[in-house]
């Protein structure tokens, strides 16, 4: 559905995008992550016809895409992180607006109007103005006009920024409900566990390039597992077992404690009791980890903090 081949962007002399390539296939939910600068809004901006690149190609449903091309535009839908609803306006007048720009015939219109705002949950609010409604319910109907003009592609850029968890779990529930009518889906947050959750596929870009695009299991397995434990008393014998165990990096901070790095925590927690319960070792403490995206993005793009 979407290719991005070799897109630059510059801005001056200064690069946004540079050389930055991959695809999403039709009906993926694909994840986009990177720091605050990284150039996801630039890509993004491309991507549906805002900006034009500097260099490279964007595909769309297999044509080249242009930014004057209205008839790929329409199959766009773009959820931006700045509301773009109107505050005077119901949300039954938002939603009419907005499918009102693509000349949907009326009558058609009011169906869609109506069968969105029962999915955002807001039929029981459908006319009542939008400047009143929650922070949450603003981003449900920011949904919901991206919908009216049925795209076969929807770009969300950060979806629940601020929102309380109930709109928050709505949204999930309506992306991954469209995604499973065969809409394929960009999603670009800075909540990493959303991410993980929604996306089976990411692409992490920082600095203007794509520095990874891989499956979220292929990801995760880039980092070790960890395992970390405490006993009043380690014999010399447990220890060398524990060092024996296969693909495990052992350490010991000091007299009575042990980490364990490994690529499978729970088969090594397993063989971990095994051998303590043998050696009659009585464990005090006891803290696994597993790697997450977050951590990930933070190995490939580093700690320090970006404006």
């Amino acid at each position: 559905m979407l290719e991005v081949r070799n897109l630059g962007k510059l801005y001056g002399a200064t690069p946004a995008l540079d050389g930055v390539s991959f695809t999403v296939g039709t009906g993926e939910m694909f994840g986009l992550l990177g720091p605050n600068g990284a150039g996801k809004t630039t890509l993004m901006s491309i991507v549906c016809g805002l900006l034009d690149p500097s260099a490279g190609q964007v595909f769309l449903d297999g044509r080249e895409f242009h930014r004057r091309d209205r008839e790929l535009r329409r199959i766009i839908g773009i959820v931006p992180q700045d509301l773009a609803i109107y505050n005077e306006l119901t949300a039954r007048e938002n939603l009419r607006f907005f499918g009102q720009l693509y000349s949907i015939p009326v009558t058609e219109l009011e169906t869609r109007v109506e069968r969105i705002l029962a999915s955002i949950g807001l039929s029981d609010r459908a006319d009542h103005r939008a400047g009143t409604f929650s922070g949450g319910m603003k981003r449900r109907l920011n949904l919901g006009a991206s919908l009216v003009h049925e795209p076969k592609i929807l770009l969300l850029d950060e979806p629940t920024a601020g929102v309380d968890p109930q709109s928050r779990n709505h949204i999930f529930e309506e992306v991954r409900r469209l995604n499973t009518q065969g809409i394929t889906i960009v999603y670009t947050s800075h909540y990493m566990e959303e991410v993980q959750a929604l996306c089976p596929r990411v692409g992490i870009i920082d600095h203007g390039k794509l520095i990874a695009c891989d499956a979220v299991k292929t990801l995760l397995g880039r980092l070790a597992s960890s395992l970390k434990f405490s006993a009043r008393e380690i014999p010399a014998t447990a220890l060398s077992r524990l060092q024996s165990l296969a693909n495990v990096k052992v350490a010991t901070p000091n007299a009575q404690a042990v980490e364990i790095e490994c690529q499978d925590v729970k088969q090594t927690l397993l063989q971990v009791v095994s051998i303590l319960h043998e050696e009659q070792v009585e464990m005090t403490s006891l803290e696994t980890a597993e790697p997450n995206l977050e951590r990930v993005f933070l190995h490939l793009t580093g700690r320090a903090l970006r404006d």
